[in-house]
């Protein structure tokens, strides 16, 4: 792999549409950060310049503009991927040696050589889960985008023999640049209590961080936890039958679910089913959770729970690992790749087998914690956002000299 250093001057156009948006999820969050960590680390290369270009103007937190490095508004901002960035790409081939896109998409007709990125396939294995018009775009989008890209980013080994599979792409043409996370500040004692009263959250608990869609495999996860909660309450009466004397009280004391997120589409099953729950009173759902909070719910919880069936990367679980969580995990695509050996696999297609996860959560000793913790460290630091952005650096130069090599044979 060629390395940042290289003395050829070369100037990378970059579909900036992904992050310059204020609230950031998912592939706008990658986009964002693979973008400012290019920006640090082409500062002190001037043979490299980079144009992103963008359907409005940048916002607030995009690196700011300098030499090498520079913002251009292309309009019109309606069919922006199709109509205006290839007939901006067109009338400014001769300026630029590569495209790159950190979105899912490139346009259709590129004057000029391209790096694609794709942050998984979920939509052929849940086409059902997906909007109609959005299925369509992205089954024919991301089709074209991969097959005629020069390169294809992807976020993960398990996405990668995806698009090898699908897609029938030779595996050199396909690299895997992993997201990452960053630790948040936290929020004040006084504001995460105040949070905690509101919500009459307490220990133990388990949560789940992301949004309401039936991949995410809710349904089965609230059945698993039941399952759980029948077992402790059948062991407690027992405990409390044989004790009742010597307590003065039979009360059981059940670990509360903390389900935190959006409501997705196709949600309204989900919801329903946690409403008919036996268990409902110990189900919270407090919406979305600002980053703030994160630090204070992970780190107080007994387990976070991340449970798909199709998982390109799975965020919330190395967020878990950041904040010293145990992350209960699916033991199918991305996830075992994630956490490696700091987690619990289960079965995602199995309550039994989840609810042995949240068992075996609860029932974890100072040692096996100590041992997780030392885990933990070992696996986040696997993920990093410049080394990413470095890696990005590195394909880009090398696939812009490739270029070059074929014009000059």
């Amino acid at each position: 792999m060629a390395k940042s250093t290289a003395a050829s001057p070369l100037h990378f156009a970059i579909d900036g549409n992904e992050a310059n948006v204020s609230q950031r999820v998912g592939s706008n969050v990658y986009a964002f950060k693979i973008i400012e960590q290019l920006e640090v680390l082409t500062k002190d290369l001037p043979h490299i310049k980079v144009t992103v270009l963008l359907r409005r103007p940048p916002v607030k937190d995009l690196p700011q503009p300098r030499s090498g490095w520079q913002y251009q508004v292309v309009k019109p901002s309606l069919l922006w991927t199709q109509l205006a960035a290839p007939i901006h790409l067109f009338l400014n081939s001769h300026r630029y040696d590569l495209f790159f896109t950190p979105g899912h998409y490139a346009p259709r007709l590129s004057a000029v050589p391209y790096v694609s990125s794709v942050m998984d396939l979920a939509f052929l294995q849940f086409p059902d889960q997906f909007h109609h018009t959005d299925l369509i775009q992205l089954k024919h989008w991301t089709k074209y985008s991969v097959k005629r890209a020069r390169r294809v980013v992807t976020i993960s080994d398990f996405s990668k023999a995806d698009l090898i599979k699908q897609y029938h792409l030779p595996a050199e043409k396909i690299e895997v640049v992993y997201p990452a996370v960053e630790p948040e500040a936290p929020a004040s004692n006084q504001e995460a209590a105040a949070f905690f009263k509101k919500h009459r959250l307490r220990k133990p608990y388990f949560i789940f961080v992301g949004t309401f869609q039936p991949r995410k495999n809710l349904l089965k996860l609230v059945a698993a936890y039941e399952l759980l909660c029948r077992q402790i309450s059948s062991q407690q009466v027992f405990s409390h039958s044989r004790n009742r004397s010597s307590t003065g009280q039979s009360g059981i004391q059940l670990p509360q679910l903390v389900l935190a997120g959006k409501s997705g589409w196709l949600a309204d099953d989900i919801l329903q089913r946690i409403k008919q729950s036996p268990f409902y009173d110990y189900i919270i759902l407090p919406g979305f959770i600002p980053d703030n909070l994160k630090p204070a719910l992970y780190e107080r919880a007994a387990a976070s729970i991340l449970v798909g069936l199709h998982e390109g990367f799975g965020i919330p679980a190395l967020e878990s690992l950041h904040y010293d969580c145990l992350p209960i995990v699916s033991n199918q695509s991305s996830l075992p790749e994630v956490v490696g050996e700091a987690g619990i696999l289960v079965d995602p297609k199995s309550e039994h087998s989840i609810a042995q996860g949240l068992k075996l959560a609860l029932e974890y000793s100072a040692r096996q914690v100590t041992q997780f913790r030392r885990q933990a460290a070992q696996q986040r630091a696997k993920f990093d956002w410049q080394q990413s952005a470095q890696q990005i650096l590195n394909i880009l130069i090398d696939t812009a000299q490739e270029q070059t090599s074929r014009h000059v044979k």
